[in-house]
């Protein structure tokens, strides 16, 4: 099993590791009600290392992200990125990530740490008739995700970078207190705000004592499902696979139709005549707390689908989750039944985020 290069930090700081992605991983330190209540409230910092790295490069860049991606990256300007994912050849999802585009004829593709090599073989045949030149850097970059509404005010003290003048989704190349050749990217998972920063392997345990000095706890990869979930983030794995359809998955948004993508008149067919299924948000009316897999029904106890992710809410007190139910249940308002041990609890639709910033 694979280690971040913050292993030993986190070992001594008492965290709980659990295996995650093929990683040894911190899941929390002091508590998961506690963390996450401290990334809403101030800061808190991520070991997101896990993650992978890879770099399209050269005159042909373009148009292999052209083939392989959803979104319209064309579009992009350097400095910028963009919420992708990667459709595959059977109406479902390789992988979702984001590009950044770092130069003209440069681009940085971070994904999902269980998914790097599927990823990587999959640009790599689809490269084959392209010829653009691909660099796999996941093993020697590392990432902090420093996130929290009083994250930038706290790493402002640590650079001449203006940090609040980012825009989200916008990132620079830049330093803090001396540690250079950063990617300092206005991004997150956790809809709080703050900024994931990329470095290399060598300086990681610089930058995560001065983040942690700084005052910004570190947090585990429990409070990181439960802030993503208010937020009705999707987690690979859970809410999407290589068996989700894009659309009924709600990535309709970041499926542009203008440049020749894998399975394009496939989904752009879908979306037009329509899907079986959608993935909705819903809040538990009564008591309880859904989980991955449970069953959904109807008002008649027929099935109508299934909870991807679910979790009592830190922040608003109740039970929440995601879940794919037929298109006609789909609608904000319509009444649920989660199926919780044998008990039929009821549940109603909601419009995401279930936690607004």
């Amino acid at each position: 099993m694979k280690k971040t290069a913050l292993y030993d930090k986190h070992v001594a700081l008492g965290a709980k590791m659990v295996e995650f992605a093929g990683f040894q991983m911190p899941v929390s330190y002091e508590g998961i009600q506690l963390e996450h209540k401290a990334v809403r409230e101030k800061a808190g910092v991520f070991d997101v290392s896990h993650m992978g790295e890879f770099f399209i490069e050269g005159p042909k860049a373009q148009e292999l992200l052209n083939r392989v991606c959803s979104n319209d990256t064309a579009k992009l300007k350097e400095g910028a990125a963009q919420y992708n994912y990667f459709p595959n050849y059977s109406d479902g999802i390789i992988d979702d990530l984001i590009v950044y585009k770092m130069g003209e004829e440069k681009f940085m593709l971070v994904v999902n740490a269980s998914n790097i090599e599927k990823d990587w073989a999959h640009l790599s045949k689809e490269n084959m008739s392209i010829g653009a030149t691909l660099k796999n850097e996941s093993d020697n970059y590392s990432l902090l995700a420093a996130q929290g509404p009083k994250a930038a005010e706290i790493l402002q003290s640590f650079t001449t970078h203006d940090l609040g003048s980012i825009p989200f989704y916008h990132f620079i190349e830049g330093s803090l207190s001396g540690i250079d050749e950063l990617i300092i990217s206005a991004t997150g998972y956790t809809g709080s705000g703050g900024f994931e920063i990329y470095c290399k392997n060598e300086t990681i345990d610089i930058l995560w004592d001065l983040i942690n000095e700084a005052g910004i706890k570190p947090i585990g990869l429990a409070a990181r499902d439960t802030l993503r979930l208010e937020m009705g983030y999707c987690l690979y794995g859970n809410d999407i696979d290589e068996t989700t359809h894009p659309i009924e998955a709600g990535l309709g948004w970041v499926t542009k139709f203008n440049h020749d993508f894998i399975n394009k008149a496939q989904i752009e067919k879908d979306m037009e005549q329509g899907v079986a299924h959608r993935l909705v948000g819903f809040k538990m009316v009564d008591k309880g707390i859904p989980r991955q897999g449970y069953e959904i029904c109807d008002e008649e106890s027929t099935n109508i689908g299934r909870v991807t992710s679910g979790t009592s809410s830190p922040s608003l007190g109740y039970g929440i989750g995601l879940g794919y139910v037929t298109s006609h249940k789909a609608t904000i308002g319509s009444k649920i039944f989660i199926q919780v041990r044998n008990k039929s609890l009821k549940a109603e639709v909601v419009k995401l985020p279930f936690y607004k910033i």
